[in-house]
């Protein structure tokens, strides 16, 4: 049943994980929590951990020395995390409210006119693909305009200032379907030099096309397996959708670990070739929401930092939309390639044990509505964590968790004869194909990556 009922779609979808990652155990990752808390002994005796000739460990190095405001010592792990192989994007996008110290050094001005100045620091990631129209997210340097050139058509003029995190989305319209574009990056109205910015437009909304679309979570950062980013972009995808844990952060109430954790994924070049040219939709998950198997509950402001974490969130993506916005936020979104509705998830502002919900009142309401209007002929929906029953035998923090919620969308699938509904899904850290049978519908597959 497998092979026509992909072939009817009129896709594949390339599955794509690394083995089991111990990302979330990183030595560097941890020295930076420890950092961020102010307990310096514990961040070095993490960071002892680590190989002491890598280039991230003499970047994590100094950081613990610009804490203590050992300022000399820091200009000194700087050079040397140089001289291992850092990028100097990496000293120049920060955390700032570290890093700010070090750039006001000499040291740091002398680097500069060496290494150039880079002016794009991160990006561009393309995103909110349609058949007629395109996003790109970057962050920049220093306050900037920038646009974007698709030949002669420009987008709006954004700004990035400090308030966002020197990051910005360019939005550009009237494009053809189905077609390749390059582009350009302007910053300050100068072209930015970038890779493998070309990218392609959808199929018209509505009709049947072939494309394929890469998913997965848990992508933690691993540097030897970084290669994965250029791997994934060999089958061109139309789409990667990041589906939780895309970076392990574990540290919800300091931002500090947070951009860390952002920026050294963003500064990957592996990474950047990929999201230049493919369009990208994420999701969050627990590492990089709250902590393990975190069950927030269903304030909006409670606990305080969820906001901020939703923030910085949409600060280094480009999504087409985040939940309900400022009024009720979340990441879930929607988007169309061709006939395909994808159905993106949020699984954890609004978990709540009480209530039995994963989804909170708002956005099940509006996932209700958006299956019942979709016009896809297929409707791929998209959950931080797996639907299928058993799946983690003994955790509640899959869909098993809340079994009430769950049937009650899969009822809601069949009472509406909503057609072509299939599950994909992260959080295993390995690659399944699973089947829930339905007695009153048809079986549903669940894609898990």
């Amino acid at each position: 049943m497998l092979k026509p009922f992909i072939k009817a779609m009129g896709f594949v979808i390339p599955v794509l994980s690394a083995a089991i990652v111990f990302a979330q155990h990183d030595a560097h990752r941890n020295a930076t929590q420890q950092i961020a808390t102010g307990d310096l002994d514990g961040a070095a005796q993490q960071l002892a951990k680590a190989d002491q000739g890598d280039p991230e460990t003499l970047f994590v190095q100094m950081m613990i020395d610009l804490k203590a405001q050992r300022v000399d010592a820091a200009v000194e792990s700087a050079a040397a995390a140089l001289d291992a192989g850092l990028p100097f994007e990496r000293l120049v996008a920060g955390p700032r409210e570290l890093l700010d110290t070090l750039h006001k050094t000499d040291q740091f001005r002398a680097w500069q006119k060496e290494y150039g100045g880079p002016v794009l620091i991160h990006g561009p990631m393309v995103g909110a693909v349609t058949d007629s129209a395109a996003s790109f997210w970057v962050r920049t340097a220093r306050p900037a305009d920038v646009r974007i050139k698709i030949g002669d058509r420009l987008s709006e003029l954004v700004k990035t200032t400090p308030d966002s995190d020197f990051t910005a989305v360019a939005h550009v319209e009237g494009l053809a379907p189905n077609t390749e574009y390059d582009y350009q990056v302007l910053i300050d109205g100068e072209p930015a030099a970038a890779e493998n910015t070309t990218f392609s437009t959808y199929p018209k909304t509505g009709e049947a096309g072939k494309f394929s679309v890469a998913f997965g979570g848990g992508a933690g950062y691993v540097p030897r397996w970084e290669y994965m980013w250029d791997t994934i972009g060999k089958f061109d995808p139309a789409a990667l959708l990041m589906l939780g844990d895309n970076v392990y952060i574990d540290q919800p109430q300091h931002s500090l670990c947070q951009d860390y954790c952002y920026y050294r994924r963003q500064s990957r070049p592996e990474w950047r070739r990929l999201v230049a040219s493919t369009s990208v939709y994420a999701i969050y998950d627990d590492h990089d929401f709250g902590t393990n198997d975190c069950v927030p509950g269903p304030e909006i402001e409670s606990p305080p930092w969820k906001r901020k974490v939703w923030n910085r969130f949409r600060q280094n993506w480009v999504n087409p939309f985040y939940g309900g916005g400022e009024e009720q936020p979340g990441c879930w979104h929607d988007f169309y390639i061709g006939d395909v509705h994808f159905i993106m998830l949020d699984g954890r502002y609004y978990r709540d044990r009480k209530s039995g919900s994963m989804l909170g009142p708002a956005q099940k309401a509006w996932l209700l509505k958006t299956l019942k209007k979709s016009q896809g002929t297929f409707k791929v929906l998209a959950s931080p964590v797996p639907f299928t029953e058993g799946i983690k035998p003994g955790s509640r923090d899959p869909w098993d968790g809340y079994p009430k919620e769950r049937e009650e969308i899969f009822s809601f699938i069949e009472e509406n004869r909503i057609d072509g509904v299939f599950l994909v899904a992260a959080d295993r850290h390995r690659t399944d194909l699973r089947t829930t049978a339905r007695e009153k519908g048809y079986d549903l597959y669940e894609f898990e990556s």
